[in-house]
């Protein structure tokens, strides 16, 4: 069987906390970058004629029309910290890791219509909770820290699929609605910026979109409140190769176990 069959929590969150943060909330985030905001001032505001409506606006536009990024940040997901490092494209290529929640962790590579995988026990263990012991251990036995492959297109594996493509991930931003408020320049790791503040109840936003080059989302900042932990995201490489190279030697392919 599959380990693996449905989109994960946490990259659920991942898509809500990056298209939807604008709806959810908003506060200065006092742990970004802010070296230098006076030297990020000294240059000519691109925005200074903008309400930060339009300028989320001009930043889902922008970054929408990447052929590539990499997503990179730690969120809450059910009974623990969750985790993301990947890079993607509109091709379906993409590589990196997920981890969920404290339950454990696979690796991903995706080439095209195959979709390669490599879970660690934990996770499989928690992707097969209610199952009965001796299927679990078999597939932990099987697949374990080991690459399988399977095609993008098996239902099993198709909403993973759609993750690895750029094009789906970033559908949610094309139909945004924000009532933002215009903070302070900054730079996020260099990059000069504005944060972009919104709140519902309390529950807090902010969005960092570059003032330099195109008006890319370069990160995404949601306090839950109430002493919980903040959700995290950062954006970078836009447009640059995905280089997802299969692995080789000792791969399972779970469509021949399958047939």
């Amino acid at each position: 069987m599959h380990a693996f069959s449905r989109r994960t929590t946490f990259a659920a969150l991942c898509l809500a906390t990056a298209a939807t943060v604008t709806l959810t909330g908003c506060g200065g985030d006092k742990s970004d970058d802010t070296k230098k905001p006076a030297a990020a001032a000294k240059k000519k505001d691109p925005f200074a004629d903008l309400s930060g409506p339009q300028i989320i606006d001009k930043a889902m536009k922008a970054t929408s029309g990447a052929s590539s990024l990499r997503m990179k940040g730690s969120m809450a997901d059910g009974g623990g910290p969750g985790f993301i490092d990947l890079a993607l494209d509109t091709k379906g290529q993409c590589v990196g890791t997920i981890g969920t929640g404290g339950e454990g962790s696979v690796d991903l590579i995706g080439k095209g219509k195959t979709m390669y995988m490599r879970y660690d026990a934990a996770f499989l263990r928690s992707e097969m909770k209610g199952e009965k012991d001796i299927d679990v251990q078999g597939s932990v036995d099987m697949m374990a820290d080991r690459w399988v492959k399977t095609s993008a297109t098996k239902s099993d594996e198709k909403d993973f699929a759609e993750f690895c493509d750029l094009k789906t991930v970033l559908s949610d931003f094309e139909d945004t609605e924000s009532a933002a408020r215009k903070g302070k320049a900054t730079t996020v790791d260099g990059t000069p910026a504005i944060a972009l503040h919104e709140s519902d109840g309390k529950e807090r936003a902010t969005l960092y979109v570059a003032t330099e080059g195109k008006p890319y989302l370069l990160k995404a900042v949601n306090d839950p409140g109430k002493g919980k932990k903040k959700d995290t995201l950062t954006f970078t490489d836009f447009d640059k190769p995905v280089k997802a190279t299969p692995p080789k030697g000792d791969v399972l392919d779970l469509d021949t176990l399958d047939g």
